[in-house]
């Protein structure tokens, strides 16, 4: 299934152009996935889905683009009314559909951006190392500082005036 296709997922995917981590180029690759249809022992409508997809991301240390390999499995069932939610067993995540009809990119495209990291980062970027040897000193570690107070002698000149 194309990535093209999915426009939430698409919004936050590297552009498809350019170098990535690595000087390797970003390409958009299709996702993979498998739907297993099948009724439990309660008679409700499951679905078992996995996705595999290498997802185009920017790595927020080096803000370089990086190819993310996901896989996500999931156990759903299909519910009509959102009422019906609360009546599920707790190992099944639900899925609305209408007039007995579901989109699989829509599917898809969910269950791939669940999968995708909070913050993206590359395996290849290195860890950043902070140091205080060239000159950086933690503000906690600064010795006491007089505070320049630019309105002090304002306080004194109110006194005198009121006395006045």
């Amino acid at each position: 299934m194309p990535l093209e296709r999915m426009p939430r997922l698409r919004a936050i995917l590297a552009p498809a152009t350019g170098a990535g981590a690595g000087g390797r180029r970003i390409v958009w690759a299709d996702a993979a996935f498998t739907a297993r249809f099948r009724y439990d022992e309660q008679g409700l409508v499951t679905i078992d889905v996995t996705v595999r997809a290498e997802l185009p991301l920017v790595c927020q240390r080096s803000l370089l683009p990086y190819v993310e390999q996901v896989e996500r499995s999931s156990l759903l069932t299909v519910i009509e009314n959102i009422a019906d939610q609360d009546e599920l067993p707790e190992s099944y995540e639900p899925v609305l559909v209408e007039h007995g009809r579901m989109a699989l990119l829509d599917l898809v495209e969910d269950e791939l951006l669940l999968a995708v990291p909070q913050v993206p980062r590359s395996p290849d970027t290195k860890e950043v190392e902070l140091s205080t040897e060239d000159g950086f000193i933690p503000p906690s570690e600064i010795e006491d500082e007089r505070t320049h107070r630019p309105f002090q002698g304002l306080a004194g000149l109110l006194k005198v005036s009121k006395e006045n």
